[in-house]
């Protein structure tokens, strides 16, 4: 299954495109035993369109365009903040284990998601309340499929809540 991040808008040099890169190298290294032969990072355009609901449509289509066949995750700020990293495992394992083809996380733009891409999502998360910076919600995004990979392979970097131990 390959792993692919596709976010609106371009990260310019600096500690988020490093940080992002680094956790984007780390999943791929260790997805390629797993079953996720590779880890992508896609930078879609940001729509010039006029009117909001128009830069969505545009940006919605573009991110669409790379989930045919996949599985969704979409960050958008009526999603999940309470899924925890082992149910978002079970999930990625079942998606695996289905023969989907990929994983596509999707990161909006500043108008946010288009209501085609959040009704397409298989999964719907959210990062709390807070507005976050793009750039930061990628890193960690790509934080989150890592800490995945990590508990699939038994790796200590994620240790969990110790009430579950």
């Amino acid at each position: 299954m390959r792993l692919l991040v596709a976010a609106v808008g371009r990260l310019k040099a600096g500690p988020e495109r490093d940080l992002a890169a680094r956790y984007r190298e780390r999943a791929a290294q260790l997805g390629r035993g797993l079953g996720f032969p590779a880890c992508e990072i896609t930078e879609i355009p940001e729509s010039r369109a006029r009117r909001p609901q128009d830069r969505c449509a545009e940006e919605g289509a573009a991110l669409l365009s790379h989930a045919i066949g996949a599985a969704l995750v979409v960050y958008d700020e009526r999603g999940r903040a309470d899924l925890t990293s082992e149910s978002f495992v079970h999930r990625l394992t079942a998606w695996r284990d289905a023969a989907r083809p990929s994983l596509v996380v999707a990161i909006g733009g500043a108008d946010g998601l288009d209501p085609s891409v959040r009704s397409r999502a298989d999964l719907t998360l959210s990062f709390g309340a807070a507005t976050l910076p793009h750039g930061l919600v990628r890193v960690l995004a790509l934080e989150q499929v890592y800490r995945a990979l990590t508990i699939l392979a038994g790796h200590p970097y994620h240790r969990g809540n110790l009430d579950e131990r």
